[in-house]
């Protein structure tokens, strides 16, 4: 976003949120921006890489895998359960 579109919105919120609602809304763009840092993704080295494909190859090998419908399971759940947690973050709030 533009310095000049930032500034337009910046200006709009000065105008219309009361000294409480700024400051709420300060306190959640600065958790959401921690949120984001602490999820950042970083690259993988190929070391790391290897090293990963060698773990599961051995995995694969001695059997030691979880059945695919399991694991989709697993995911549904917790997408369910992650996308109920975020939306009571906001509920639980106002």
């Amino acid at each position: 976003m533009s310095t000049a579109t930032l500034t337009s919105l910046l200006d709009y919120l000065y105008g219309t949120l009361t000294t409480d609602n700024m400051r709420w809304v300060g306190e959640h763009l600065i958790e959401h921006a921690n949120q984001q840092e602490e999820h950042r993704l970083k690259p993988y080295t190929m070391d790391e890489i290897n090293e990963m494909l060698d773990e599961a190859e051995l995995n694969i090998a001695s059997g030691n895998t979880i059945p695919s419908e399991e694991v989709w399971l697993e995911l549904e759940d917790e997408f369910a359960h992650s996308d109920t947690h975020y939306a009571a973050s906001f509920v639980s709030e106002s």
